[in-house]
């Protein structure tokens, strides 16, 4: 049984030393992802030294996942900084050199889609042919347009219209598809091309948002995302680098891996803790806690337990979903509970594919797939046998000298996890048939290496980011981030479990620098309460 090390040095910083009639409390981080690293840093930077942080899986990064392929980094998590003005994720990997060899293909101004920047995106269609490229942008400009309005409802309080069901999806199907039938201009086979990419430009926000489908996504919601100004940058050493610059400062006895929870019991009084040590002294059942004096124990996997006066939960929202019924005890409030199953997450998959040689022509930044027969669908949604159908693109990657010839396809929802599901050998066969099907061109190639996240079934992360599903709020985050107990009464300890991740945070959901200040919002939630602890102590009037 792995026992964790637990820190408890004493400092003569003013926390510290306003604590010395008591004790350091001791805090216990969850999660050695952005969030669980931001916490942690901030945490003994303020003169915290009782600080443990559990990880389940055997690394740090939580669903940053770079990978190391010859000169180039390749990114099966997060890819994106987003934005830059104020991004504590930009201005850290500004700060220490790292977006020094970014190169104009790896950062867009504007709205980002995927990898495309420079060039060309080739649609193609299930025939085989190119949609020829002013009907493209002249559909986009539709498109945008259109996307421009699902913005308004929460920015301008805009009412929603029952037709649209509240729904991104259907909502844009619906206008995108009155404006395409009323062109006079179009021909009906022109309008149908037209429909059918409007399903492939669905599919593509899909992955974007990472839902199952756009229709799941809220309407009345989906403009308080908050973009940052400025461009979006990739990082050319890999998203890791982040991270490293976050776990650098922390003592590596502090943060113990492969070391996953099975439950948080607490709220737990002296007389309940007493009342399982005579149990345990009885029964002789190592499954009790060992040691009293705090309000939470943690109960690991592997049978250790480690006691806390705060626990910072930083587990994705599809491990809440999954666990939150044995994770904690006791339960968690009703109305938490409701957001936790309110709120959307959903598994965006990417397949990296590297060739020999380039198939595509110089210009071409992507391959869209277009199938015209899903011109009328109402539901992207498919069978298990027809997941790659889901497949919205294949982007290239720029610039070559650093990839070499390399596509990254993309996928989301159910149809990601049937993907995750095949072998390698399955995956490449399918989408080189898809590709060659395509691009009209028979004689492309298998890739001659193929690399692939499977976040849907990674059993510590159980999706890719969150999204505001229908039904949901930014209420819902605000309420799955508030601490336990909820009550101010005197009789409990306060701020006993925190939350953070990237699903806490009611603006910057589903991003790196969302994740990384909910970690920092959590910390200084505890920072503060010491300081005024500590105030109220050297102020208190002698008697």
């Amino acid at each position: 049984m792995q026992s964790c090390e637990i820190s408890s040095d004493s400092t003569d910083d003013p926390l510290s030393s306003g604590l010395r009639s008591h004790r350091q409390p001791r805090i216990v981080v969850i999660g050695a992802g952005l969030a669980g690293l931001a916490a942690t840093k901030i945490l003994l930077k303020n003169g915290f030294t009782d600080v443990t942080v559990l990880e389940a899986s055997d690394h740090v990064g939580g669903r940053v996942q770079s990978v190391q392929h010859g000169k180039a980094t390749l990114e099966l998590g997060a890819t994106w900084i987003h934005g830059a003005n104020g991004n504590p994720v930009y201005h850290l990997a500004e700060d220490n050199g790292l977006l020094e060899h970014t190169t104009d293909g790896e950062k867009s101004e504007g709205r980002i889609s995927l990898y495309t920047k420079n060039g060309v995106a080739h649609y193609q269609t299930n025939a085989g042919k190119r949609i020829p490229k002013d009907l493209v942008e002249e559909f986009s400009d539709l498109y945008n347009e259109v996307y421009e309005l699902t913005q308004e409802f929460f920015q301008n309080g805009k009412p929603v219209c029952a037709e649209s069901q509240n729904s991104v999806g259907v909502f844009t199907r619906d206008v995108v598809r009155k404006k395409i039938m009323l062109d006079p201009d179009d021909s009906e086979s022109t309008k149908k091309l037209k429909l059918s990419m409007l399903q492939q430009y669905l599919k593509v926000e899909s992955c974007e948002s990472s839902s199952p489908s756009m229709d799941e996504v809220s309407l009345s919601e989906f403009g308080e995302w908050t973009e940052i100004p400025g461009a979006h940058y990739v990082i050319p050493e890999g998203f890791m680098k982040i991270v490293q610059l976050l776990a650098q400062d922390i003592p590596s006895r502090t943060i113990c891996l492969s070391k996953s929870v099975r439950c948080i019991h607490w709220n737990y009084s002296a007389q309940h803790q007493e009342g399982n040590a005579r149990s345990s002294d009885n029964n002789h059942n190592d499954n009790n806690p060992p040691i009293l004096g705090h309000p939470i124990y943690v109960e690991c996997e592997d049978e250790e337990w480690i006691t806390a006066d705060h626990v910072i939960v930083t587990a994705s929202l599809g491990v809440l979903k999954q666990n939150h019924e044995v994770m904690f005890s006791p339960s968690l409030p009703e109305d938490k509970v409701l957001a936790i199953e309110k709120l959307g997450i959903s598994t965006t998959d990417k397949i990296f594919l590297e060739f020999e040689e380039p198939f595509w022509s110089p210009e071409c930044n992507s391959i869209q797939f277009v199938w015209e027969d899903e011109a009328q669908l109402e539901q992207l949604v498919y069978p298990e046998e027809l997941w790659y159908k889901k497949i919205c693109s294949f982007d290239v990657l720029y610039p070559p000298e650093r990839y070499g010839y390399m596509l990254s396809g993309w996928i989301c929802g159910q149809e990601a996890l049937y993907m995750e599901r095949c072998d390698d050998e399955t995956v490449a066969e399918t989408c080189t048939e898809l590709l060659r099907r395509f691009t009209g061109n028979p004689d492309i190639p298998k890739p001659w290496r193929i690399l692939r996240s499977s976040w849907g079934s990674n059993p510590f992360i159980r999706g890719s980011y969150s999204f505001t599903r229908v039904g949901s709020s930014g209420e819902d985050c605000e309420r799955l981030a508030m601490s336990l107990p909820y009550t101010d009464s005197s009789k409990a300890p306060p701020l006993q479990v925190l939350f953070a991740g990237e699903a806490t945070h009611r603006k910057y959901y589903s991003t790196t620098h969302g994740a990384l200040l909910s970690g920092q919002r959590e910390a200084t939630r505890l920072i503060e309460m010491y300081q005024d602890l500590h105030r109220a102590e050297t102020t208190k009037p002698n008697m």
